[in-house]
């Protein structure tokens, strides 16, 4: 790393039962760190887990680890809420310099960590740095609709989808993101939303540690809609020409219909009464999805929604800490 100073990170994982896997996880994360000139404290956001986590899996002989905490949540809220409660909590809690974001069933590798703290030292912890997904591991019907997902993702906000919740953060960052309603939505689109600088390196993905993924299809679309969502006002905006540009497009079908009939003497076919019934209907309709859009980015503009670091706490139920130095 290019930063001379010891450093202090908050390394942070929301977890859902899979205590173990986080367990084995932090082990080797030791092997990482040790080459580093830092300490680090570990955050283990449990969303709502049905497992108990078995305190005698933590105990570990680290020099560099400072404490490992729970962060009991009330119920489950998924894994960015998660994160959004865990950063709010870091930000409230540590004086860290950094924060490391990554999810505890391995597939965020310690390899990948160390090339984030190589990357977050080159620019001397003034960048944010995302891990892009350089190969994915999942099955062939997963890989195409999520490219069909990036195409609509990049047509509705402009934005292309590259990374996932794989990342350093400088803690200066977490300032401007705990009072981002949009981080409760989706952490990294809430990052790229907020305009703070980050950088993305390529980090292929690793292999779960134990168990399986209960991401289901219903859970990933319901994923992306949630990044979509912070983008809300430009969708609403992008939504609304597209609506008045078919409006036109109908409009103007339906003048050049009236024109021949009118100052042509060319007979018109049957079919074109019905087509212009239709382009009428159809003009009407876009018209009133594109009043519905204007109205949904003015109330969406004056609406201050849900703000982590007022509301947070609601959701916490207990922290404790499972190990310390």
């Amino acid at each position: 790393m290019a930063l001379e100073r010891p450093l202090r990170f908050s390394v942070l994982m929301p977890v859902r039962d899979d205590w173990s896997s986080a367990a084995e996880l932090i082990r080797r994360l030791e092997k990482i760190f040790s080459s580093e000139a830092c300490s680090i404290d570990i955050i283990l956001v449990d969303d709502a887990s049905l497992q108990r986590c078995e305190r005698g899996d933590f105990q570990i002989d680290s020099s560099f680890v400072r404490v490992i905490r729970t962060l009991r949540l009330r119920r489950n809220l998924g894994h960015q809420r998660a994160i959004a409660i865990g950063l709010v909590h870091v930000q409230q809690t540590s004086d860290c310099d950094a924060v490391i974001v990554m999810d505890a069933d391995g597939e965020d590798t310690p390899e990948g960590v160390s090339q984030l703290l190589r990357a977050y030292g080159e620019s001397r912890g003034s960048l944010a740095v995302f891990a892009e997904r350089s190969r994915r591991s999942e099955s062939l019907v997963f890989r195409l609709f999520y490219r069909l997902y990036k195409v609509v993702h990049r047509c509705l906000t402009g934005i292309s989808v590259r990374v996932g919740n794989f990342s350093i953060l400088p803690a200066p960052y977490l300032n401007t993101l705990v009072v981002m309603s949009e981080l409760w939505n989706h952490y990294a689109a809430a990052v790229f939303r907020s305009n703070l600088p980050f950088t993305m390196i390529p980090i292929p993905r690793g292999a779960r540690i134990a168990g399986s993924s209960r991401m289901n299809f219903v859970a990933l679309v319901s994923h992306g809609l949630s990044a979509i969502s912070v983008f809300g006002d430009i969708v609403g905006v992008r939504l609304l020409i597209g609506s008045l540009a078919g409006s036109l497009l109908a409009a103007l079908g339906i003048v050049a219909v009236a024109a021949i009939r009118l100052f042509t003497n060319s007979a018109l076919p049957s079919w074109a009464a019905y087509a212009t019934g239709t382009l009428a209907v159809i003009m009407i309709q876009l018209i009133a999805i594109a009043a519905s859009f204007t109205f949904f980015v003015l109330s969406n503009r004056s609406n201050l929604g849900f703000v982590p670091l007022r509301d947070y706490s609601l959701f916490v139920e207990e922290t404790v800490d499972i190990y310390c130095r």
